[in-house]
């Protein structure tokens, strides 16, 4: 099939290339021109695993193209996905809805012969209206249908998540969508994934719901965690205990210091705006939100706690920047509240990550970076762990320990385990388990 791609950011660009390596034609279009050149000299935009060689492989076959045109393309098309951004609207809180607006106003003046436009972007209920209105105002004499298919990628597990889904979610109101959007996804066939076909605006909805769900359920543990603290429980078996009830499920029943990225806060608080805008309010959601804001700086409390609640005039050495391992994302990230708590207080930060210091120093100018963990160490006052990079999970504690000026290790992902880091000599608080110090010399 001949599939275009509105859009060449995360999203984008990985369902791009996937569908390239189903056997499809795609073209993936996007307005920025250094970002497009760039993917036609073979580089990368961001940092996913694998998608580098997924997207020269295909590029090399002649599948998958890249354009910042998307007329020519979409009078071709079959399939036009639009996957272009919908952040955070400043001010209210509502998704930004403006480039997938104006996407479909392009679209529209580019039609030739039936099409189906998806919305694959995370767009509010009701979105796929106004597209639609949108393309028939703007071309009325235009054939075509607009469908939803939300997207659900992990970062730093994409691909694999979109070549075997736990499931597809079609929003139709025009049965004449069904038998394109069966054919794009045809090859999953062979992996039994199964596709639900949905009205529109319960496919939108589905999106948001699920993402809010596993927000909630990061927020509970987390809660949960902090009183573990209080009397004297460890969140870690707590999680085992509730997750092997397979009504419950282990999965994001780990505790840290709060959920970011480029979903689920903004999703949260766009389904909570939605509710509210149609007096439905969901109180849950808002409660979640609220928690996990707060969580954040939180944590820099905490690694001040650890140095005795004075942090004025020393240094703090950061693991990881990143909201979550495999992934150069920055947006949201609790290192960023973590960050600006620790300065405000007078510490002086110095920081690594494998991947994200890039995007984090646009963001974050005020600390220092350095090449590796033990540089972090390197005559500093305390550590913290705020990424569980595997880089971080069998540091040479002796090392660590001889580089640093207090062995004082905050570990804010629960990579280690409290009697270890006793018989290694350090003080070490982490999330949901008793403080553990080193012995007396």
């Amino acid at each position: 099939m001949q599939i275009v791609m509105i859009g060449s950011g995360y999203v984008g660009l990985v369902s791009g290339a996937c569908f390239a390596d189903f056997g499809h034609d795609v073209v993936c279009v996007d307005k920025d021109a250094q970002k497009i050149a760039k993917l036609k000299d073979g580089g990368i935009p961001i940092y996913e695993p694998g998608l580098d060689q997924l997207v020269s492989g295909n590029v090399a076959a002649g599948r998958l193209s890249f354009s910042t045109d998307l007329a020519e393309p979409v009078a071709k098309a079959d399939v036009v996905f639009i996957g272009v951004g919908t952040p955070t609207r400043r001010g209210d809180g509502h998704a930004d809805l403006s480039y997938v607006y104006a996407a479909a106003k392009e679209i529209a003046e580019a039609l030739d012969g039936f099409t189906v436009i998806v919305t694959k972007s995370t767009v509010p209920v009701g979105t796929g209206d106004e597209v639609e209105r949108i393309i028939r105002e703007t071309n009325p004499s235009a054939d075509f249908a607009v469908a939803s298919n939300p997207e659900f990628l992990r970062e730093g597990a994409a691909i694999e998540d979109f070549k075997r889904p736990d499931r597809i979610v079609v929003g139709i109101e025009d049965e004449k969508a069904r038998a394109p959007m069966e054919a794009v996804y045809r090859p999953l066939y062979l992996n039994k994934s199964p596709i639900l076909f949905t009205r529109r605006r319960t496919s939108e909805l589905i999106k948001y719901a699920a993402n809010a769900f596993l927000a909630m359920k990061i927020t509970f543990i987390n809660e949960i965690a902090d009183l573990c603290e209080k009397v004297g429980a460890d969140v870690q078996d707590v999680s085992r205990g509730i997750g092997l009830d397979n009504r419950i499920g282990a999965k994001f029943l780990h505790a840290g210091p709060g959920y970011g990225g480029s979903c689920f806060p903004k999703d949260t608080l766009a389904l909570a705006k939605t509710a509210q805008d149609y007096d439905s309010p969901v109180r849950l959601i808002e409660t979640t939100v609220a928690i996990n804001d707060n969580r954040k700086r939180a944590m820099a409390r905490k690694v001040i706690a650890a140095m005795d609640g004075d942090v004025r005039g020393k240094r703090i050495g950061l693991l990881g920047l990143t909201f979550k391992p495999n992934t150069d994302d920055m947006r949201e990230a609790p290192s960023i509240a973590i960050v600006q708590a620790l300065t405000d207080a007078g510490a002086k930060v110095v920081a690594y990550d494998p991947e994200g210091m890039n995007a984090a120093r646009e963001l974050l100018p005020e600390i220092d970076y350095v090449q590796s963990a033990y540089e972090v160490a390197d005559g500093a006052d305390a550590l913290a762990i705020v990424t569980e990079w595997d880089a971080f999970r069998a540091l040479d504690l002796p090392r660590l320990k001889t580089l640093m000026k207090a062995p004082v290790l905050v570990d804010l992902r629960n990579v280690y385990s409290p009697a270890e880091m006793t018989e290694a000599g350090f003080h070490y608080s982490s999330i949901g388990r008793p403080d553990a110090d080193a012995p007396a010399a």
